[in-house]
């Protein structure tokens, strides 16, 4: 028996074909085995794959995986940005609110129709600070990232946090700087296993752009991902730390801005990001983006 699957790649945080981050998305994932799903991953050879799975719940609409070509992940801004642009086309779907199951729980992503097309917004999952990142471990990090201490913005803790995948964040003085970042992988493969995280976001507030906060780059060489062109589960998180630690001004409701990744390696892309804040602390993240389908395919596996 041949069993047929519906196949997407997909580019997020962008408009313009081949910019921002791709992603692969089969959109009637029934049926596939995890290890169906971790070679098609590998194949694909996206930083992820989405895999949509139909609901049997009333609590959700969509039950998605993420995949990378080495790991599965619980949760992927990027993925979820293409694996909602693709359910939507495909079913022809109009502005409205679905929830999915990820492994980072059941969350809300908002669709809007605008100019005859869609942007997808995420509700991420709970804010978490976890570690701030010092001593040996620090002396590691800034010698695998190939930086040095006078690089870091002052009063910008290095820490650990998490809106569902964590990233460690790591702000520096210069764009310069961040675009020529030639990291050691292996180094930071090695100290992922000793902090329990396996992404670092590097990032600057020196923007040239009016309307853009952050230019970053993030590195997961640990679960196969070198760089990864542009990163939800990176800004979502920056967000909430820059709220949590009062390094940007806000009206202790919202935090909006945007950010540019992907510049140093021609793979472009934006982000808008939102901070829902109570009490002067980020109390929920979204992070929403455009979207474009590169190419439609079938994907047959014979049993």
């Amino acid at each position: 028996m041949t069993r047929q699957y519906n196949l997407y790649q997909i580019d997020s945080f962008t408009k313009e074909k081949f910019t921002g981050n791709p992603a692969g998305v089969i959109t009637n994932a029934d049926g596939l085995t995890d290890y169906e799903m971790q070679k098609i991953a590998r194949e694909l050879n996206n930083s992820e794959t989405a895999f949509i799975f139909s609901s049997n719940s009333n609590e959700y609409d969509a039950h998605i995986r993420f995949f990378t070509p080495t790991n599965e992940v619980p949760i992927c801004g990027h993925a979820t940005i293409a694996a909602h642009y693709a359910r939507t086309v495909e079913n022809g779907l109009g502005s409205s609110r679905v929830y999915h199951k990820t492994g980072a729980g059941i969350l809300p992503v908002d669709v809007i129709r605008e100019n005859d097309d869609y942007k997808i917004v995420m509700t991420q999952g709970q804010v978490e600070f976890g570690t701030i990142i010092d001593g040996e471990n620090k002396k590691e990090l800034l010698s695998a990232l190939n930086i040095k201490n006078n690089d870091l913005l002052e009063n910008y803790e290095i820490q650990i946090v998490s809106t569902g995948h964590s990233k460690v964040m790591i702000g520096i003085k210069s764009i310069d700087t961040l675009n020529t970042l030639k990291p050691n992988y292996d180094a930071l493969s090695r100290l992922s296993k000793i902090i329990k995280c396996n992404g670092y976001y590097v990032f600057t507030v020196n923007s040239q752009d009016s309307d853009i906060l952050i230019h970053g780059r993030m590195f997961a060489p640990a679960i196969g991902i070198n760089e990864d062109p542009v990163t939800g589960n990176a800004n979502g998180p920056l967000g909430a730390y820059l709220v949590h630690h009062n390094l940007v001004k806000h009206n202790n409701c919202l935090f909006r801005f945007k950010a540019k990744q992907g510049e140093a390696i021609n793979r472009t892309g934006v982000i808008e990001v939102e901070v829902k804040i109570e009490d002067t602390e980020p109390v929920e993240v979204k992070v929403s983006g455009n979207a474009v389908i590169i190419f439609k395919s079938e994907l047959s596996l014979n049993d």
